[in-house]
């Protein structure tokens, strides 16, 4: 939470503009939310919903088979193939009521293993590293309106993600460490600014966003907040606030760390299922936030990529290719799993090693934006993703 003692502190040091609240907001022209979690260390798809049904699945997949539906410590029943991790139970009863949807064997289009790089090409939209410098959720926040003071959309980070750095406004919160500073500083600090519109504009920004946050549970309990599934949960509060505020953003990005399991990775317990049931709880905490308005909602939860078929020498999985994104939300048409799916085969594995892309996270950017907040397929294909013709958007994803 940025707090008196945060705006005191760096417009003192020359650097408040990079201290006013760290969540990203969007705030557009559509009554529709839009909330997007990035899983950053590229998480395990074939943990997160286990094909068992797939005749190789046990053999591949070694010590870190799930046991099937039925079984104790067993994967929850998706359909005939898939399973969901025993650890995402807050997600499994969304998908029982038509809430929640997965699509599996998905990647963006960079086939290496950089977590910096993979990382870039989910965010920025483009074909390959080092194409696009802004982000592609920041490009379609264009036709949704928002301006300086009123942004469409938020990022709950400490620093703004590449995929909302652009041309187009947005803010963003964090949760702080520091102490509160006193009215009289801050009323002085408005004083101080009121004959520069952005500062001024930014101030009062930041003086709301901390009324918003702290009225979630206060400033100490989101002090107290340090792990990574904590943290994550602590933002997915905070966000559900500021995504119900009359006159707030539509649109939020939280980012949740720790995903990278080259080392004790676990299937039904241990250090994977841990940050699973972390991100359950916290999307769980966000669906409560919400209210009423999660029947408007989409929360789409990605990766940069997924990981190895086969367990490593120290019983984790390395850096690989497609994996599984989640979405839940009353606005989808869910209940099920989309998918390709390209088997676990040697021979059906991508350079015998990883799962097959099957599907392009840009075809499913563009379902959502296309569908969710209806901005026109056109401006999608020329504007946010550009040469992106071979990802054709993913329909039906959404309630009509």
């Amino acid at each position: 939470m940025l707090t008196r003692r945060d705006i005191l502190s760096t417009a003192a040091a020359g650097a408040f503009i990079s201290a006013v609240p760290s969540i990203a907001f969007a705030r557009a022209e559509t009554d529709a939310r839009l909330v997007l979690v990035i899983l950053r260390g590229a998480a395990d798809g074939l943990a997160i919903a286990a094909p068992y049904g797939d005749g190789n699945y046990a053999q591949v997949r070694g010590e870190l088979a799930l046991p099937p539906p039925g079984s104790s410590d067993g994967l929850l029943k998706l359909d005939g193939m898939f399973g969901l991790h025993p650890a995402l139970s807050g997600v499994y009863d969304e998908y029982q009521q038509g809430r929640a949807t997965i699509v599996h064997a998905i990647a963006s289009p960079y086939r290496e293993r950089s977590h910096f790089d993979g990382q870039d090409v989910l965010e920025n939209g483009a074909a390959a590293t080092g194409l696009l410098r802004d982000g592609w959720l920041n490009r379609a926040l264009a036709p949704l309106g928002g301006t300086l003071g009123t942004e469409t959309a938020i990022a709950m980070a400490q620093n703004t993600p590449l995929i909302l750095r652009g041309d187009n406004s947005v803010t963003s919160w964090a949760p702080s460490q520091l102490p509160d500073a006193d009215d009289s500083t801050l009323r002085r600090l408005e004083s101080l600014y009121a004959d520069d519109e952005f500062f001024a504009t930014r101030l009062a920004q930041a003086i709301k966003s901390q009324d918003i946050a702290a009225g979630q549970g206060g400033m100490q309990d989101m002090r107290s907040r340090g792990n990574d599934a904590q943290q994550a949960l602590t933002m997915m509060q905070a966000a559900a606030k500021f995504l119900t505020t009359d006159d707030g953003p539509r649109i939020a990005v939280i980012e949740a760390g720790g995903w990278d399991t080259h080392a004790n990775q676990g299937a039904a317990n241990g250090a994977l299922a841990n940050r699973l049931g972390g991100l359950d709880a916290g999307l769980t905490a966000l669906r409560q936030g919400l209210g009423d308005t999660w029947s408007r909602t989409v929360v789409a939860v990605v990766t940069e990529f997924g990981r190895t078929v086969h367990v490593n020498g120290t019983r984790g999985t390395d850096h690989g290719t497609a994996t599984a994104a989640m979405l839940l939300g009353g606005a989808l048409d869910g209940g099920r799993v989309v998918t390709d799916w390209p088997g676990l085969r040697n021979s059906d594995l991508y350079e015998g090693r990883d799962l097959r892309a099957t599907s392009d996270t840009r075809s499913l950017f563009k379902g959502l934006l296309a569908e969710h907040l209806e901005l026109p397929s056109a401006f999608l294909e020329r504007n946010v993703f550009p040469d992106s013709s071979s990802a054709a958007a993913m329909r039906g994803l959404i309630k009509t």
